[in-house]
C-alpha cells in the first residue's frame, strides 16, 4: 500500500532533477554535468545522474566521503561553490584527486543547501581546460539558481515521505542533439566522409564505434561488421593499451581534441585524431611516418601478430597511480575491497576477481566479482596453512602461482577436479611490512599466458593493496575500538525514578582513534530527587576520553554526597586545575525536586537547556553564566530556578545537535526548540530520535552529539 505512492513521488522528482541538470549545462555551456546525493548514513555522497560522459569512465567517483578533501565533498562540507580553473589549481589544492584525473579541464562544484542549511548534496561541473579562468556572474547566477531548484526538489520528495537516494549506479542522461539527419542526408554524409582521403570513425557515448566509413576499414585492418558495436581497443588489440585508452579518457572527460600515433603490425603507423563532445567522438585516421618518441619498449605492447603482450615500464606506471591515488582515498577495508575489485579485472583483462584476507588462520572472502557464491563459499574459510588449495600456499610462502591453462591447475592441485570453472588463474599473496595480510584471485574464462612483465606489474599492484588492506583493518579495528572505550565511559542504563521519564541519545562523529568527550548522567539522589548532568570535554582523544570519565565521576560523587549544583561545579573545577589537563570542559547539572516540582541549574559554559511548557510551547532557559570548568579555579557558579510541572519536558544537549559552519548558534538552539514545541505528544524515546535528525540538525555532523530528555510525568 506504501510502495505505490513512493513510486508516484520519486519518478516526477528524478525527471525534475534531470531537467534542472539539463538546463544548468545549457546555461553554463558545460561540457559534463553531474549531481552528487548524500546517501542516509549522511557521511558518503552518491552519484546519482550524470550527462556529458560515459558511466564507465566516472565510477572511481560514483561514491564520495565527505570528510576525504575533494572538490564536492568539501562543497558539501563547508556549504560555499569550489571553483578550479586549470588543471594547475586541481593539482595544487586536491593532488589525490589531480593524479587520476590529470587532463586540462575547468571545474566547479556547488552545494545544494536548503534554507536551514542543511547541505543535500553537491552539482558538479566541468569545462575544457581553455575556457575563460573566471566564472561569468550568468554562470553564477545559473548555478545558484540550480542549486536551489534541485533542494526544493529534494525538500518535496521528502516531505512525501519518499526522499530520494543514489542507487547502487549512477543515471545517465542523454545530452539532446542538435538536429537528426533523414536518411538520404545521412547517406549523403556517408558518401562525403567516404571520398576524403583518411579514414574516419564515430564513437557513442560509451566509446563504442557506430560508424566506421570505408577508407577507415583497410587502415583498421577489420571490416565494418566486425568493428560496429564494440570498444576499439577490445575488437582492435593493437590499440589495448593504457597509454592509447588514457588519451580518449582525456578527450572525453576534458572536452578537447587530442592524438595519438599506434601501430598496427606488423609495421603501419597510424595517427587518431580524436574530436569529443557530450554525444560521442569523432576520430581521423591516416597513415603516418612519424613514429612517436619513447622509450625503449614502449612501442613492443604487441607482438607481430597482434596480439596483446605484456604491460610495459609506461602501462605500469600508469595502473599505479590510478590504483594508488584511488587507494589513497580509501579509508576501512570496504572502501578498499570496492576499489581493488573495480581496477584490477579491468587492468589485466581478467574476467573474475576475489578477495581474501587471513583471519584466524583462515582465509576468509571478503568481496569477489564474476564467480557466483557456490564458488566463493567452497573457499571460503581454507586454512592458511593447507598445502591443497593454490590461495593457502601462494599466502603461507609469499610466492605468487600463475596458472595459464586449467591443465597446469590440475596438475598441481588434482583435488580441485570438478570445482575448475576459469581457464587461467593468478593467485597474487598479499604481504605488508612481511606479514601476510591476504590474497588476491584473478580468474581468465580463456587461458591466459602470464608473461614476465604482466607479473612484474601484477607485484607492484598487490604490494599497493596489501599495504591499503593492512592499513585499513588496522583502522576499522582502532574504530571499534574506540567506540567500544567511548560507550563504556558512558552509562548503560540510566536509573528510574517515579513521576520521571528518560531518554538519551549519543551520536559520535569522529573516527578512527578519536574519541568524543560528550557525556551525560542521570544520578538517583532519592526518591524524589535526581540529579542530571550533561557535558562536553575539549578535544578529540584519550586523553579527552579520561577527562570525561574523571568529571563524571567527579560530578557523581559531589552529587550523592550532598552538594548543591553551584557546589558540585565549583568542585568539580578545582579538581580539573589540580589535574592541570590542559583540557576544558562544558557541564550542564540540574537538581530535579519532583515534590516540589523544581529544578535547580547551574552551568559552566554549557549550551542553554530548552524546557517544553505542558501546553507544548519550547522556550530556551537563561541560566546565569559560568565560565568553562578548568580555566579558574576560583570561579563561581551561580543557581537558577526554574519550574517543572507535570507534563513538562527538559532537553539538554550537547553543541554537536546545534553547530555546524556557517550557522549562528543562536538562531540554531531557536530552530531546536520548534522542533522540540512542535514535535507533539509523542514517546519520549521517539521525541529523542526526532530531535537528533531534526531539520535544523547537520547533515554531516563535525563534533559528537549528546542528548538527554527529562520528562516529568503527570499524576496517574
Amino acid at each position: 500500500m506504501n510502495g505505490g505512492p513512493v513510486m508516484v513521488v520519486i519518478a516526477p522528482v528524478r525527471e525534475q532533477l534531470d531537467e534542472t541538470l539539463a538546463e544548468v549545462v545549457r546555461a553554463t555551456n558545460a561540457h559534463i554535468g553531474a549531481v552528487f546525493l548524500l546517501l542516509p548514513e549522511g557521511r558518503v555522497l552518491g552519484l546519482e545522474v550524470l550527462t556529458g560522459a560515459p558511466r564507465e569512465l566516472v565510477t572511481p567517483w560514483a561514491r564520495l566521503t565527505v570528510d576525504r578533501s575533494g572538490p564536492v565533498s568539501d562543497a558539501v562540507r563547508t556549504g560555499r561553490l569550489v571553483w578550479l580553473a586549470t588543471r594547475e589549481e586541481l593539482a595544487e589544492r586536491y593532488p589525490q584527486t589531480a593524479l587520476v584525473l590529470p587532463y586540462d579541464l575547468a571545474m566547479a562544484a556547488a552545494p545544494v543547501p536548503s534554507a536551514e542549511h542543511v547541505t543535500r548534496g553537491a552539482l558538479m561541473l566541468t569545462w575544457p581546460g581553455s575556457r575563460s579562468r573566471r566564472l561569468a556572474g550568468s554562470e553564477h547566477a545559473a548555478i545558484g539558481r540550480a542549486c536551489r531548484r534541485m533542494c526544493e526538489q529534494l525538500l518535496r520528495a521528502e516531505s512525501a515521505g519518499a526522499p530520494v537516494h543514489p542507487g547502487p549506479l549512477p543515471r545517465v542522461l542523454e545530452r539532446p542533439r542538435t538536429r537528426t539527419a533523414e536518411p538520404d542526408e545521412a547517406q549523403a554524409a556517408a558518401d562525403f566522409v567516404g571520398r576524403l582521403p583518411e579514414g574516419a570513425c564515430a564513437l557513442d557515448q560509451s566509446g563504442r564505434i557506430v560508424y566506421v566509413s570505408s577508407r577507415a576499414e583497410p587502415l583498421l585492418g577489420e571490416p565494418a561488421r566486425v568493428l560496429l558495436g564494440a570498444l576499439p581497443w577490445q575488437v582492435l588489440p593493437w590499440l589495448n593499451d593504457p597509454v592509447h585508452e588514457d588519451r580518449y579518457r582525456g578527450a572525453v572527460l576534458s572536452g578537447q581534441p587530442t592524438s595519438f600515433i599506434a601501430r598496427r603490425p606488423p609495421d603501419h603507423w597510424m595517427l587518431f585524431q580524436l574530436y569529443p563532445d557530450a554525444t560521442g567522438v569523432s576520430v581521423r585516421i591516416s597513415p603516418t611516418e612519424h613514429r612517436p618518441e619513447a622509450p625503449p619498449g614502449l612501442l613492443k605492447n604487441c607482438r607481430q601478430d597482434g596480439a596483446r603482450e605484456t604491460p610495459d615500464r609506461v602501462t605500469a606506471i600508469y595502473h599505479l597511480m590510478q590504483l594508488a591515488g584511488a587507494l589513497a582515498e580509501a579509508v576501512g577495508v570496504r572502501d578498499v575491497v570496492e576499489l581493488v575489485a573495480d581496477m584490477f579485472p579491468p587492468a589485466f583483462g581478467a574476467d573474475a576477481f576475489a578477495l581474501f584476507v587471513a583471519e584466524g588462520g583462515r582465509l576468509r572472502v571478503i568481496g569477489h566479482r564474476g564467480y557466483d557464491e557456490e564458488a566463493m563459499a567452497a573457499l571460503d574459510g581454507t586454512p592458511v596453512a593447507s598445502r591443497q588449495t593454490p590461495a593457502s600456499c601462494a599466502l603461507r610462502t609469499g610466492v605468487p602461482r600463475f596458472y595459464s591453462a586449467p591443465e597446469e591447475l590440475l596438475r598441481a592441485y588434482p583435488g580441485l577436479a570438478g570445482t575448475v570453472r576459469k581457464s587461467a588463474w593468478a593467485f597474487l599473496p598479499l604481504i605488508a611490512s612481511g606479514r601476510p595480510v591476504g590474497c588476491c584471485l584473478l580468474g581468465y574464462d580463456q587461458p591466459h599466458p602470464f608473461r614476465s612483465d604482466e607479473r612484474s606489474v601484477m607485484a607492484s599492484l598487490t604490494a599497493l593493496t596489501a599495504q591499503a588492506l593492512d592499513r585499513a583493518r588496522i583502522y576499522d579495528a582502532k574504530h571499534q575500538l574506540a567506540h567500544g572505550l567511548q560507550a563504556g565511559l558512558l552509562p548503560h542504563t540510566l536509573p528510574s525514578l517515579p513521576g520521571l521519564e528518560v531518554a538519551a541519545r549519543y551520536l559520535p562523529a569522529t573516527s578512527g582513534m578519536e574519541i568524543g568527550g560528550d557525556f551525560y548522567d542521570l544520578i538517583r539522589l532519592g526518591d524524589t530527587c535526581a540529579a542530571a548532568v550533561i557535558g562536553d570535554v575539549q578535544g578529540h582523544n584519550v586523553h579527552a576520553a579520561a577527562l570525561m570519565g574523571q568529571v563524571r565521576t567527579a560530578v557523581h560523587a559531589h552529587a550523592t554526597a550532598g552538594a548543591s549544583p553551584d557546589e558540585v561545579l565549583t568542585r568539580t573545577n578545582r579538581l580539573l586545575d589540580e589535574l592541570d589537563t590542559g583540557l576544558f570542559t562544558s557541564c550542564l547539572y540540574v537538581h530535579l525536586d519532583l515534590d516540589e516540582g523544581l529544578a535547580r541549574l547551574a552551568t559552566a559554559g554549557h549550551p542553554p537547556p530548552l524546557l517544553r511548557r505542558p501546553g507544548g510551547g519550547a522556550e530556551v532557559l537563561t541560566t546565569p553564566p559560568g565560565p568553562l570548568l578548568g580555566i579558574d579555579p576560583r570561579a563561581e557558579y551561580p543557581t537558577a530556578q526554574v519550574p517543572l510541572p507535570p507534563g513538562a519536558v527538559l532537553a539538554l544537549y550537547t553543541d554537536g545537535l546545534v553547530e555546524s559552519p556557517g550557522t549562528d548558534l543562536d538562531t540554531a538552539i531557536a530552530s531546536l526548540a520548534r522542533a522540540l514545541a512542535g514535535a507533539g505528544r509523542r514517546p519520549l524515546d521517539e521525541l529523542a530520535e526526532t530531535l537528533v535528525h531534526y531539520d535544523g540538525a547537520s547533515a554531516h555532523r563535525a563534533d559528537d552529539t549528546a542528548l538527554l530528555l527529562l520528562h516529568r510525568l503527570p499524576p496517574a
